[in-house]
């Protein structure tokens, strides 16, 4: 099996360079090889590698810069996302796509299902509903995976800033009415390789269409940073403080509930997410050859 993958040294992507590697011949191009938002180079790049399949884990995800760059958001985030959408299904090969809970408004009292109506509250949550919209429309062989509140031991993201502010200050404020699944970027990656690994791309290809591709749970966002204060083991005296919302501006609008069921995923194709306290206890399992964390559990049912 030949895979492209787009993004590689982005969270997911970094993972997805590693889970990928073992099951086929492996191009993978970083954004100095391959920037989505130039997209008259897609095709190019594409057609050159000829892949079975293709996985773009590369997309601009600054939430709340995008409410000032609406237009490059959607540029990359679905101008892009066609493109690469086109050339896959002319090359014949299957599109691996990741999207996110931002596409619905979090106004539901549980968790979202694919075949509920899509309601961003923000730019970037348009941006990546009009990307999956070109995905389908176009209608290739395509897997378009919802996650959410994506984290690693690399880049930028809630959890490297959380272990950041828990060791320089004594009280750190938390947004507590917002509910989510965090999801760590190597067990996402992990759930990708054993889809590939387990089934044909052809088979995928004939189940397309939107699945959730979360960690397994839920909880806030001051849960999340109470439980990286527990496993830091952070001085007692360093208070995590739980706010709402409103105390918190931020250019973007987020939805106060995230939450995504991740039944249909399991049901096709026996595949499921940890809950998302073993994804982050994962990260201070043991280092790996850069000197982050690694994890090795199985995540398949």
């Amino acid at each position: 099996m030949k895979i492209l993958l787009i993004g590689k040294n982005g969270q997911v992507g970094w993972e997805l360079s590693r889970a990928l590697a073992p099951l086929g011949e492996l191009a993978a191009f970083d954004r100095a090889g391959l920037d989505l938002a130039l997209p008259d180079r897609i095709a190019s790049a594409v057609r050159s590698v000829r892949p079975d399949v293709l996985v773009n884990a590369a997309a601009y995800t600054a939430v709340d810069q995008a409410e000032s760059e609406p237009l490059v958001a959607h540029a990359i985030n679905a101008t892009a996302v066609a493109v690469l959408a086109e050339e896959a299904k002319r090359a014949g090969a299957l599109l691996v796509h990741y999207s996110t809970d931002y596409v619905f408004d979090g106004t539901k009292g549980a968790p979202y299902v694919e075949e509920d109506a899509p309601n961003p509250l923000n730019a970037y949550g348009r941006s990546k509903l009009a990307g999956e919209q070109a995905v389908r429309a176009i209608d290739g062989p395509h897997l378009i995976l919802r996650t959410s509140w994506v984290y690693a031991t690399r880049g930028r993201n809630f959890f490297l800033t959380m272990r950041r502010l828990l060791g320089e200050k004594a009280e750190v404020r938390v947004v507590s009415d917002q509910i989510g699944a965090p999801t760590s970027a190597r067990a996402l990656a992990k759930a990708t390789s054993d889809l590939l690994a387990d089934h044909d791309a052809a088979v995928l290809g004939d189940a397309r269409g939107i699945y959730h591709a979360t960690a397994s749970g839920c909880t806030s966002w001051h849960g999340f940073a109470s439980e990286i204060a527990r496993l830091e083991r952070v001085d007692s005296r360093v208070r995590v403080v739980p706010i709402a919302s409103t105390e918190y501006a931020t250019r973007a609008q987020r939805p106060k509930n995230s939450r995504l069921s991740n039944e249909k995923l399991l049901k096709y194709f026996g595949v499921s997410l940890p809950p998302w306290e073993q994804g982050l206890k994962a990260c201070y399992a043991s280092p790996n050859q850069d000197g982050r964390v690694d994890a090795g559990a199985d995540y398949r049912r």
